[in-house]
């Protein structure tokens, strides 16, 4: 029994008082954390798990962990730590190798997952030393900054279709997918990709103004020309033929048909001059067209699995290919020189678009990687991991896919990218989510953005397209 005396009430006044002044500073310490570093959360793992095989003695590959300059200086393999880079690092590439024979530390399990995404985070934030130190990482600016030659605007009222002929649309037993889509840069106008035909749409009331013919088979492929005059659709029939055809917009007519695959054409894009059309497919091989004679100009054979998707920057200056492999590359458009190598990916790459600026490349792949590279240097300035994986179902267990299908930049440098969580998301230019749009019904597969930015489209895997209304700034 607690007699009721007046020290009993001080002690619980006291003990109130503690309580508020501790729930107080656990609250500020959460809204201001202390940045990782070295001093503070890595050496307590390093010592834990790594010394042994790497502290002062011994050191096996010449990796010493026990503090941070020997760290920088890295081992006999050279740099272990890259500062922004977890994925380049081999520190960390060692401690999450699939491989148990090769994952570190030897003969042990994997290191606790927190303490993992610790590493992880202490590399990408730029190798801090200590609470007050600076990031190692370099500073980047990838502020969007419109470009005069973003879009060349057309004399006149914008291209728009103008009494398109008539055209008898295949019948089917149920709707395609969408498989490609893509929205002029310079009028209100849809492009959707149909059974052996194209569906032309007007955004400004959401319905159909004409239909083009695509008797090649499926459109796999739709890009407006950076005037919007020109629209380029690339397809054909598996395993037995692809081409790319020339539309104009006004009109309908067909302009040129380029390129005489085996296969159908998985990838293409028209250069910003619209002298160039590079395509690519199952062959792994990229081939560079003129479209004034149609003649071959060059190949490029790096590439050792399908081609997934090619894209010339709007500033011409730039050629960015990528594989089923996750195998990416910068190239010279004018003769197919490379220019840098982007190794991130690990898997299919799905997705790629430039912003309008031609400083950032979006990609996007089924490792579940949402990529804006800094197009100078072919560093990934911002990196999402799995932002479009699924919620886990309950009872289910194992990896779930987490791709990233489609990816599109809007005119303000906006991204609107579309998954396999079924849920369409907008980033703004520094990575940061600003809505989601959930597509319950189906898995959305395409993504593109009006040219004024305020119409959000998805098309679906059920053939259906979704309009969605950009938030207000």
């Amino acid at each position: 029994m607690i007699i009721d005396r007046p020290d009993n009430r001080i002690f619980r006044v006291v003990l109130r008082t503690a309580l508020m002044v501790l729930a107080m500073s656990t609250a500020a310490s959460a809204a201001d954390p202390q940045p990782v570093n070295y001093d503070e959360h890595i050496k307590p793992i390093f010592r834990q798990y790594c010394f042994k095989c790497h502290g002062e003695d011994p050191q096996k590959a010449d990796i010493n962990l026990t503090s941070f300059t020997t760290i920088l200086k890295g081992g006999s393999a050279g740099k272990i730590a890259v500062a922004g880079r977890a994925s380049a690092s081999l520190l960390f590439e060692a401690i999450t190798n699939e491989d148990e024979n090769a994952r570190m530390p030897p003969k042990s399990p994997p290191l606790p997952a927190e303490k993992i995404e610790l590493i992880r985070v202490w590399i990408q934030e730029g190798l801090l030393e200590s609470s007050g130190s600076k990031s190692l990482a370099s500073v980047r600016d990838l502020g969007f900054k419109p470009s005069a030659t973003a879009t060349i605007k057309a004399d006149g009222p914008p291209p728009m279709p103008e009494k398109l002929p008539t055209v008898q649309v295949p019948v089917t037993k149920r709707p395609l997918p969408i498989l490609a889509m893509a929205a002029s840069p310079v009028a209100p106008l849809l492009a959707v990709s149909g059974q052996e035909h194209i569906k032309l749409i007007d955004l400004t009331n959401q319905q159909q103004v004409g239909v083009l013919p695509f008797l090649e088979g499926e459109p796999h492929v739709l890009r407006f020309s950076r005037d919007g005059r020109v629209l380029m659709a690339a397809g054909g029939r598996p395993v037995q033929s692809g081409k790319v055809v020339l539309y104009d917009v006004r009109s309908g007519q067909r302009l040129t048909a380029i390129g005489d695959e085996i296969d159908e054409v998985l990838a293409a894009d028209l250069s910003p001059d619209q002298k160039l059309i590079a395509l690519g497919g199952s062959g792994k091989v990229v081939k560079v067209y003129s479209t004034e004679d149609g003649s071959l100009k060059y190949k490029i054979a790096k590439h050792t699995d399908w081609i997934t998707v090619v894209a010339f920057s709007p500033d011409g200056k730039q050629l960015a290919t990528a594989d089923r492999a996750g195998g990416m590359h910068l190239w010279e458009p004018k003769n197919g020189a490379i220019l840098l190598t982007l190794a991130e990916h690990k898997s299919a790459i799905r997705t790629l678009d430039w912003r309008s600026d031609s400083r950032t490349l979006a990609s996007g792949g089924e490792d579940g990687l949402l990529i804006w590279w800094d197009a100078s240097d072919g560093w990934p300035a911002i990196s999402k991991n799995g932002p479009h994986t699924p919620a886990r179902p309950q009872g289910v267990y194992g990896k779930l896919p987490s791709g990233v299908l489609s990816a599109s930049f809007g005119p303000t440098g906006q991204l609107l990218s579309a998954g396999r969580d079924r849920i369409v998301r907008l980033w703004d230019t520094n990575g940061n989510q600003i809505s989601t749009f959930p597509i319950p019904e189906s898995l959305p597969t395409q993504t593109a953005v009006s040219y004024d930015g305020a119409t959000l489209i998805a098309g679906d895997a059920a053939g259906k397209i979704h309009f969605l209304r950009s938030p207000k700034p």
